[in-house]
């Protein structure tokens, strides 16, 4: 019975004792964690202080690198001396708690707990208990006895450790939240510090990171242009500045001066003043054979509307079929549309040769498709006993047609044709016409089989010269290419197989000089327009497009106004419109005409008879339409070219004139970039008033109703 009462208290005990040291265990564990974390922080911080001080300098000694010396330095060293003690209790116990433990050190451990025993006690008990200790049965109540009084001893002792505890360990565990909080803070502000230092100052590596993003200048990407466009022949774009008296040119036959001046033309263009020359030297040996045997250049000329390109052929062609004995053809210029071949105006194509040739016994001949097939055919060819013989020496021709005489009209042939001229080239480019120049070239190279006495100038393709090749003479052709927006695209122009081609161009970026010794280049101009141009757009809405339009013509007194539009059938709404409104002489101009009208029109708009004409893109490319002192875009054009040659229909030949171009407001930035793209930075912004145009709008509404009842008789009439 005693045994079982000693066993069962003894056992209450043990336990008891064994919950003591594991929280006292964990409390060690949290402290030297703690004091890792601490001692790392304080590592760190006299790290960032070491490097940011310069080594060597009073900021070193004085900037916290031994601790020790700065106030409350010794405070640190007791607190640290401290900690470090209870480190080691800490160490102490866990190797204790792995050690096996004997039954007899299990109870005078007990029993020197129920005392209040320290620790360093408890290792001399353990000693002496190692000696054996005999007990009679006498003393066992004694014993009982007195371990019922110490086992009561303590629980009272045990339970106000417990409350001691419990106060103390929410102490404990404030503080060390609040230094928990405060190492957090630490190695955040620590993490923030490090990681702005290596953005700073960042670790070199091998490695490279796809996708990373390093701020470098971007540099401009500069065109790779063959030499022939790298580096052309400059001509001066101010035509009133650089005029050149036509004496100066050399090289001009004197009947060709005399003919300029019974024309009242005094003084070459630039350009004409540069193009001129470089052809009749490439003809200087006559037409059969090119300078000093070989092949000439062919000349590619890239100037604004208006600056005389069309004179700048016409002459040199001329004067080098003066002395042609056998009427063959010998040029061929190739135009684009039909309304740039038939218009019989001044400074046109075919009315510019036949005033040159006059009197020359060279013969001029227009091919559009205006007249019948077998009129034009009359007009080519004449067939004889001996054979087919040329009637022309110039034809003047568009695509279509002259794809059909060469395949279909018999004794019709180009193997003597000496110059290939397209005008308008990029036109021709654009419009998948190449076809046509590759048949033109064919033809020309093509071999006759009633050559006879023309075998010794019999024409091969060009290729390697070689000593068979140059045993006879060759016609050679030379191709020669016009346009305001000749294309710098390299792939576009092989596609016309250009031999040492030379350019002679307006478009170029100029310097300026800012200061002394300092020079600014402005960016490089994709066009040239005519230099007494001046450009202005209107924002408006869609509705007050037709009121803008009769405002210009009524109000502001507009007169000699070319219109545009984007399409046939607008052309003909607002021509029927402003007709409806009243008060304006106006016509309109466009593929819905037949020839002979539109011919009267364009007759009538020179002589100030019409003061408004409407018309579509048919005029905008290289019609010269006298006296038109404004062009207003209707219709905003959708690309930059045509913009080129819509507005280069005024301010022609040096003179003065104004384009306007109505854009709506979702169309405004589209538009503006466009003009910037191509280097044109000189239009002005021109807003109009809503008040200036209500006097028109009841007018103008009443003019809507008669459109909409002209426009279903017409819908009437063509369902009959």
């Amino acid at each position: 019975m005693a045994l079982f009462c000693i066993n069962r208290y003894g056992g209450e005990e043990e336990k008891q004792g064994e919950e003591e040291e594991e929280d006292a265990e964990a409390k060690a564990r949290a402290r030297v964690l703690l004091e890792r974390l601490r001692q790392q922080a304080k590592a760190r911080q006299l790290k960032k202080q070491q490097e940011a001080q310069p080594e060597g300098g009073e900021g070193g000694l004085s900037g916290g690198a031994d601790p020790g010396l700065s106030p409350g330095g010794g405070k640190r060293k007791r607190r640290g001396e401290s900690e470090e003690q209870s480190c080691a209790q800490g160490q102490k116990k866990l190797k204790k708690k792995q050690r096996p433990r004997s039954s007899s050190e299990e109870r005078a451990d007990a029993e020197e707990a129920a005392d209040g025993s320290t620790p360093s006690k408890k290792k001399d008990s353990r000693r002496k208990s190692d000696v054996p200790q005999e007990r009679t049965e006498a003393d066992s109540e004694e014993d009982i006895k007195q371990q019922e009084n110490r086992s009561n001893l303590k629980n009272k002792s045990s339970q106000r450790k417990k409350a001691d505890e419990e106060t103390e360990g929410a102490g404990t565990r404030k503080k060390e939240n609040s230094q928990r909080a405060e190492g957090s803070q630490s190695t955040k502000e620590e993490l923030s510090l490090a990681a702005l230092e290596e953005e700073a100052n960042p670790p070199p590596s091998s490695l490279v990171v796809l996708g990373d993003y390093d701020r470098r200048p971007v540099q401009k990407v500069q065109p790779f242009l063959p030499q022939w466009l790298a580096q052309p022949k400059l001509v001066q774009k101010r035509i009133k500045d650089n005029l050149v008296p036509i004496g100066e040119v050399p090289g001009i036959h004197p009947r060709l001066l005399k003919k300029l001046q019974m024309n009242g033309i005094e003084s070459f263009f630039p350009v004409q003043a540069e193009v001129i020359p470089a052809i009749l030297q490439s003809a200087s040996n006559g037409y059969l054979v090119g300078q000093g045997g070989y092949r000439p250049k062919d000349i590619c000329v890239s100037a604004p509307t208006g600056s005389g390109k069309t004179l700048s052929f016409v002459i040199p062609i001329v004067q080098v079929l003066l002395d042609r004995v056998v009427c063959q053809v010998r040029a061929l210029v190739v135009l684009p549309t039909k309304e740039l071949a038939q218009q019989p105006i001044s400074l046109q194509v075919s009315k510019v040769f036949n005033i040159y040739t006059d009197g020359t016994g060279l013969k001029v001949v227009l091919i559009t498709g205006q007249k019948s097939f077998a009129k034009e055919q009359e007009m080519l060819v004449q067939k004889k006993v001996t054979g087919y013989y040329s009637l022309a020496d110039i034809i003047v021709a568009t695509p279509g047609r002259l794809t059909d005489h060469i395949s279909q009209t018999a004794g019709f042939s180009l193997t003597q044709l000496r110059f290939l001229i397209v005008d308008e080239a990029d036109r021709m480019i654009d419009d998948m016409h190449q076809n046509c120049l590759n048949q033109i070239v064919k033809a020309a190279f093509q071999v006759e089989n009633d050559s006879g006495s023309n075998m010794l100038f019999q024409r091969t393709k060009p290729g390697p010269i070689t000593a068979a090749s140059s045993c006879y003479p060759q016609i050679p052709l030379q191709k020669l290419l016009f346009s305001a927006t000749l294309t710098q695209d390299p792939e576009k122009l092989q596609q016309l197989d250009l031999f040492q081609p030379r350019l002679f161009t307006s478009v170029y970026s100029e310097k300026k000089t800012f200061g002394v010794g300092t020079e600014t280049e402005q960016d490089t101009k994709k066009y040239t327009l005519p230099e007494g141009l001046s450009q202005c757009y209107v924002p408006c809405d869609l509705n007050s497009k037709p009121l803008l339009l009769l405002y210009f013509m009524l109000k502001m007194k507009f007169t000699r106004v070319l219109c545009f539009t984007n399409s046939r059938e607008a052309s003909h709404r607002l021509f029927l419109l402003v007709q409806a409104f009243g008060g304006i002489a106006v016509a309109e101009f466009s593929s819905r005409l037949p020839p002979n009208e539109r011919q009267r029109t364009m007759k009538e708009f020179e002589q100030g008879k019409i003061q408004l004409l409407i018309s579509t893109d048919a005029t905008a490319r290289g019609i010269d339409v006298k006296g038109v002192n404004y062009v207003i875009n209707y219709d905003a054009p959708q690309f930059i070219r045509t913009y080129i040659h819509r507005v280069g229909r005024t301010a022609r030949a040096g003179k003065v004139g104004v384009a306007f171009s109505l854009v709506l407001r979702i169309q405004e930035r589209r538009f503006l970039r466009m003009l910037k793209d191509a280097g044109i930075r000189d239009i002005k912004k021109h807003p109009v008033k809503g008040n200036s145009l209500k006097p028109l709008v009841q007018k103008y509404e009443e003019a809507l109703c008669k459109l909409e009842k002209t426009v279903k008789n017409e819908r009437a009439q063509k369902r009959a």
